[in-house]
């Protein structure tokens, strides 16, 4: 066995930081004889250096970020700063100085991730990032590893906790969307700006991540369709039970029919029951993958938190660290298929339309009518009148105003939204109350 310590510089010291550099302490000796070195933690960038950081020497601690990963006896940096700068800026000079990198910032990966790959080839180093994609689960490694030899048509799933709590609690407890969110604040789920998590922005960059892996394309959180599940609304969460229906913020990343393009989305969705992710509950995430050998894979877990995220991190460097022994560097970016992202209107899926009408004859027929106009075609439609008179077929007549609900075959994203256009034109059409998307089926 070496006796040479691999040394190791940790950018930030928070929740995750913090806890790498825990685990790297209290499990050194498991940690020497998994690489078959030993590593040692020799120095941490930090911005507060005044902050007490229990278990930490003192000594390592510096406010030089670059200075520390220039030093030139660094054999990986581990980035858990997050955002674009400085991290961009130090994860190249980390290369350019030797250091191998393991990162957990998807923001950065999903916007910049050709160009840093590039980097670290042209530096025979290493750039690792399994915690920027759902916490502790293995779900990197697996897409670009064990199924390096199968075709992958679609990846779905959960891959922000925040937003799935909230969800959650919406279905569980019949709460609105602001007392979820407020209960997720108390608990320490969500941020006290949670516009990342609940605008679709952490899942959307990770949505980019998985696609580029799956797809040997590139995908960039520009390339990504993006909504957040503000609008959700608990008469959603309530129409979603009625078909027997769930609602979740999923990620969607898939091949086309015809294996010639790709597209990537972060969106609400009604999934059935019955579908594995519907299950996933409170903070959890889940990341279910098709392809074409192995068939249906789930993968589920943690998604956030300082523990789980360092056990990610962990394993990245476990790997990159044996990589540097053999004198050699694992898997970069696969991007030959070089397959172009389809925008939103090409995606096709089932819809869920709730519309707030006039409640007298013909409205049905007006409405039906405007859906075969756009070539979108209608598997149910459920009307209730304000007083609570429900119909499966024909509109109430009393007079009065009634929600119709409306769930389409599936079709085009651009041949719904000009159907939608075509309905708020309606006179007898007060309204386009909520618009949600159906998948799973």
């Amino acid at each position: 066995m070496r006796t040479r310590p691999l040394k190791v510089a940790l950018l930030g010291c928070g929740v995750v930081g913090s806890e790498v550099a825990r685990i790297m302490t209290t499990h050194a000796d498991d940690l020497t004889a998994r690489i078959g070195a030993p590593v040692e933690l020799a120095g941490i960038a930090v911005r507060r250096p005044e902050k007490v950081r229990a278990g930490i020497p003192a000594e390592l601690i510096t406010t030089d970020a670059t200075a520390l990963v220039k030093r030139g006896d660094i054999d990986v940096v581990i980035e858990v700063i997050g955002g674009i700068e400085p991290a961009r800026g130090l994860i190249t000079t980390a290369f350019e100085h030797g250091a191998s990198v393991v990162s957990a910032n998807k923001a950065l990966v999903a916007a910049d991730g050709a160009a840093l790959h590039a980097a670290a080839e042209k530096h025979s180093a290493d750039l690792y990032y399994e915690a920027a994609v759902a916490g502790a689960i293995p779900l990197v490694r697996p897409l670009r590893e064990s199924l390096a030899g199968d075709k992958v048509n679609r990846v779905l799933g959960i891959v922000n906790g925040t937003t799935n709590f909230i969800l959650d609690k919406m279905d569980t407890t019949g709460a609105g969307y602001s007392e979820a969110l407020d209960e997720a604040t108390a608990l320490g789920y969500a941020e006290a700006d949670p516009t990342a998590d609940v605008e679709g922005f952490d899942a959307a960059a990770k949505a980019a991540i998985l696609a580029g892996i799956a797809f040997h394309t590139r995908v960039t959180m520009d390339d990504v369709h993006r909504e957040g599940l503000t609008e959700v609304t608990a008469a959603d969460i309530a129409s979603a039970k009625r078909m027997g229906c769930t609602v979740k913020l999923l990620a969607i990343c898939e091949r086309a029919a015809d294996g010639a393009s790709v597209t990537a989305r972060v969106h609400p969705a009604m999934i059935p029951l019955t579908h594995p992710l519907a299950s996933v509950r409170e903070a959890y995430n889940a990341v279910f993958v098709e392809a074409e050998a192995a068939g249906q894979l789930m993968f589920y877990g943690p998604g956030a938190g300082g523990s789980p995220t360092a056990s990610a991190v962990l394993g990245d460097l476990v790997a990159v660290c044996r990589n540097k022994l053999a004198g050699a560097t694992g898997p970069g970016e696969s991007a030959y298929t070089a397959l172009p992202v389809s925008p939103m209107g090409e995606v096709v899926t089932r819809y869920h339309i709730s519309l707030d009408v006039a409640d007298k004859p013909g409205v049905l027929a007006q409405v039906a009518t405007v859906f075969a106009e756009h070539g979108v075609s209608i598997d149910t439609v459920r009307q209730q009148g304000k007083g609570g008179g429900t119909s499966h077929s024909n509109v109430v007549e009393s007079g009065g105003e009634a929600d119709l609900v409306v769930v389409t075959h599936r079709a085009t994203d651009a041949a719904l939204s000009s159907t939608v256009g075509a309905l708020r034109e309606l006179d007898t059409v007060r309204g386009v109350v909520s618009i949600m998307r159906v998948e799973g089926e």
